[in-house]
């Protein structure tokens, strides 16, 4: 009897010891956490963002816990205005269960019908109404169910970038860019950082005009997502998303962002898959009055298009 009961103290001794290693551990990894994503949001700066919980209450977007996830990511440089235009429109699509990614972008000048507005360029949705009126946009125009929005303000883009790919991303340039993105970008192939990588992204006076800067914007974004599956990324999530936070306006939780990101780089998710709306001769280039240069586009062709590359 005295054997089992020493057999017994035993056992609960060392149960108790690896429940203390794992507190300890979990502990310790929290505290890591909490201390990355301080220094991250001691890098980033003042706050531009604040009227982020008035925009989330309005958001009437489905929550996914686990699936299929669709963000809408939209990129905006408003220097201090509430609502302008957003300058990028991307839904971001991610399936949990084959981890395959998925970046469609949307061209801003795409003619549709704005819920209460009529017929606009879809860039008009946010400037009316915010995230919640453009999920309305994309859902009618497009029947695409939009789950979470992040608003991201060019400047964080710069600093995320530095922290995801410190030596920078190569990418080969066509031509001298300088017009409108505040330095030059020498044709060639060039390995870019900051804001020089920003000023990339958004050029657009080109032939290709708007056409060239969503090429540019998959392909960046491609290559960021590449160098972020990095195990080095993976201990850095906390801290990139405190350099993100004062940039960004979303209703994506912290811990919410952290377990996609963490399912996003562990998982090895499959290659970025990517589409432009409008496709391919589904547009010509018209003018009305009070709206300007629109893409008119035919919108049942860009559905069944939408609708296939979600699918897949």
């Amino acid at each position: 009897m005295g054997r089992m009961r020493r057999r017994k103290k035993l056992v609960k001794s060392k149960r108790m010891i690896l429940f203390s290693i794992i507190i300890i551990i979990i502990g310790c990894v929290s505290a890591y956490a909490a201390y990355q994503y301080q220094q991250g949001v001691s890098l980033a700066g003042k706050d531009r963002f604040k009227d982020d919980e008035q925009a989330a209450k309005a958001f009437e977007g489905a929550d996914v816990k686990f699936g299929k996830i669709n963000v809408l990511l939209l990129g905006s440089d408003t220097r201090g205005e509430e609502h302008a235009r957003t300058d990028t429109i991307m839904i971001a699509h991610y399936d949990q269960e084959n981890h395959q990614s998925k970046l469609i972008s949307i061209m801003r000048d795409t003619y549709v019908n704005i819920p209460g507005h009529g017929k606009q360029k879809i860039n008009a949705a946010y400037a009316y109404g915010g995230p919640e009126l453009l999920r309305k946009t994309i859902k009618e125009n497009f029947d695409v169910d939009i789950n979470y929005y992040a608003v991201v303000d060019f400047e964080g883009f710069s600093k995320i970038a530095d922290i995801i790919a410190p030596n920078g991303i190569e990418v080969d340039v066509p031509y001298e860019m300088s017009y409108g993105i505040g330095t030059t970008i020498e044709p060639g192939i060039q390995t870019l950082n900051g804001d020089k990588l920003l000023g990339y992204v958004r050029f657009r006076h080109d032939k290709l005009s708007d056409f060239g800067r969503v090429q540019r914007q998959q392909e960046v974004i491609g290559k960021l997502k590449d160098e972020a599956m990095s195990m080095g990324n993976i201990l850095k999530l906390p801290k990139i998303l405190g350099v993100v936070d004062p940039y960004i306006d979303t209703n994506l939780d912290t811990p919410t962002l952290l377990s996609l990101g963490k399912d996003l780089l562990t998982n090895r998710s499959n290659d970025l898959r990517t589409l432009r709306i409008p496709v391919q001769d589904s547009y010509t280039d018209e003018r009305f009055g009070g709206v300007g240069a629109v893409l008119s586009i035919n919108l049942d062709q860009n559905k069944s298009v939408l609708d296939k590359f979600l699918a897949s």
